[in-house]
């Protein structure tokens, strides 16, 4: 097969304390080179699996490269996609799955000591202002579009459509709102001169700090494995391969593997009891000795201290909790 080319995220998504998509592929059984946080390399080796090359790849700049066919796949966030997707005819980038990490929210923030409660009331209180109303983001596309499906926009300015400038680019009819493209940093903006900001957050900890309240959110969004068009049949096969491989890494972060060991005349009683309260996957494992049997289950972590307070009314002893790298159903 023609390798696949696979577009490995920059910044945030590859960082230890939020996503860290390295860690990610290790967990799911690659051997990746060049890819460890913070010492990230233009292109990324797969050891173990020839048939992929990576490539670092930003996050904004990664559904471009689907689009035009640079990249066959990319891990990148939602927002990213369908910024990129506003203005495209038909669904080029498709999702293969949600990686279910790297969660976060696109919201449009204003002053903290602004009166407005939503952006309908935030437009129709500015009705009558002489300058333009200036929003910084790094989503202009997805701005724009949100501001227009706005009624409080509908009803001062109809359908005319906010000027956006990125640079030198400059489109739009109503230069009565105007939506730059900032790159980074977008908070900051406020404190410059500017009247709202459309920025996704996590916690919403930055916004706090620059003095900020949100007022509309607009998506929510997480990580997610996609493919561009140049994904072919023969490399969809491979793309699927790799998201059930990368969600098996994902999904055993949420679990325990436990194993015990229980008297044998408790054996069915301890059964019965992990079935009935869903203390297990599918069932408890077993294996018989003279006088004890050890017990393995694979449990949801949220499960384990009720589990643990059961298991040890029944007398379990050698209690071994480990974390589990990987769980393919």
């Amino acid at each position: 097969m023609e390798k696949i080319i696979l577009g490995l995220p920059k910044g945030s998504l590859n960082n230890v304390n939020r996503g860290n998509t390295y860690q990610l592929f290790v967990d799911a059984g690659y051997e990746v080179r060049g890819y460890e946080p913070g010492k990230e390399e233009n292109e990324i080796t797969i050891l173990n699996d020839p048939e992929i090359k990576g490539f670092l790849t930003r996050p904004q700049s990664a559904p471009v490269e689907l689009n035009r066919q640079i990249l066959d796949l990319a891990i990148i966030g939602e927002d990213w996609v369908r910024e990129e997707s506003v203005n495209v005819e038909g669904e080029l980038i498709k999702k293969v799955g949600d990686l279910d990490y790297g969660q976060t929210r696109l919201i449009v923030a204003v002053p903290n000591d602004d009166p407005y409660e939503s952006l309908s009331e935030f437009f129709r209180a500015n009705k009558n202002r002489e300058n333009p109303i200036l929003c910084f983001t790094e989503y202009p596309n997805l701005t724009r579009q949100f501001f227009m499906e706005n009624e409080g926009y509908q009803e001062l300015f109809g359908q005319s459509k906010p000027v956006v400038q990125i640079r030198g680019l400059k489109d739009g009819d109503n230069e009565m709102v105007q939506i730059i493209n900032s790159d980074g940093a977008t908070e900051v903006y406020i404190a410059k001169g500017a009247d709202l900001v459309v920025d996704n957050t996590q916690t919403g900890s930055s916004l706090r700090k620059a003095g900020l309240k949100i007022l509309e959110t607009i998506m929510e969004s997480s990580a997610g494995l996609y493919a561009g068009p140049s994904c072919t049949p023969e490399k969809a096969e491979k793309a699927k391969i790799i998201f059930e491989q990368l969600f098996g890494a994902i999904k055993a972060r949420k679990y325990f593997d436990v194993k015990f060991n229980i008297a044998n005349e408790k054996t069915d009683e301890v059964k019965d009891f992990l079935l009935s309260n869903e203390y297990c996957s599918d069932e408890p494992t077993t294996v018989q000795g003279t006088s004890f049997s050890q017990v393995n289950v694979l449990i949801p972590k949220n499960k384990f201290p009720q589990m643990l307070k059961g298991i040890k009314s029944f007398g379990a002893s050698a209690i071994v909790r480990q974390d589990v790298k990987q769980y393919v159903q």
